[in-house]
């Protein structure tokens, strides 16, 4: 795509399910699920940005900035994606584009921005979702930075939490990815989950 896009990876979640704490920094195959992810976005994005709340020193390793929401309380992913969106605009002006991914996702696919950018500007449409298996995935997505003014007044302003009652209000393209030989938004919510993701990297490695 002409644009630059910066790639803004969702770990702040609460991570119940899994006793708390960061997914992405669980291991699988003896690596933090988050290397796992970086890895792989690198070369798709032109800078990385984590969004995470708490103390940042917990990712000193990766040496990337860390974005908090920029709304109070535990308002759901879209606060990470307008975290992402605020830190742009504010820190990267030359980007056009954030790509937003989960922090707990370590088989993303290594053509997701192609694809995603590729299929919106074919629809003409404003944002582009990942879905797989017939499943939509909102929080893996394509947004224009232009849309955060928008996107902050549906957050703060009209307190909306779920991803795709804003994403309604734009128009929309859902880009299908292949679930084989391993779904790439398989993610590691819970013990069992990190179990098959073990399983699953064994069996396909690098395809995987």
């Amino acid at each position: 795509m002409s644009g630059k896009v910066l790639g803004v990876v969702l770990a702040g979640g609460l991570a119940r399910r899994m006793g708390g704490g960061d997914k992405g920094l669980q291991l699988l195959g003896g690596k933090p699920i988050l290397s796992r992810i970086i890895e792989r976005l690198v070369p798709q994005v032109d800078g990385i940005v984590l969004n995470a709340n708490g103390d940042p020193a917990r990712f000193a390793a990766w040496g990337l900035p860390v974005a908090g929401d920029a709304v109070d309380g535990f308002v759901g992913p879209l606060a990470g994606v307008l975290a992402g969106l605020a830190w742009a605009k504010a820190n990267r002006p030359e980007m056009t584009d954030i790509v937003t991914v989960p922090g707990d996702g370590p088989f993303l696919p290594r053509d997701l921005v192609a694809r995603m950018a590729a299929a919106r500007a074919q629809a003409g449409a404003d944002l582009a979702c990942a879905m797989s298996a017939g499943q939509a995935y909102p929080v893996v997505g394509l947004w224009p930075v232009r849309l955060y003014d928008d996107l902050r007044h549906a957050v703060v302003d009209e307190d909306i939490r779920k991803v795709d009652r804003w994403t309604a209000r734009h128009q929309l393209v859902q880009v299908d990815f292949a679930a084989t030989p391993v779904d790439p938004f398989f993610n590691a919510n819970a013990p069992e989950d990190l179990a098959e993701a073990e399983r699953l990297l064994a069996s396909f490695g690098d395809a995987a």
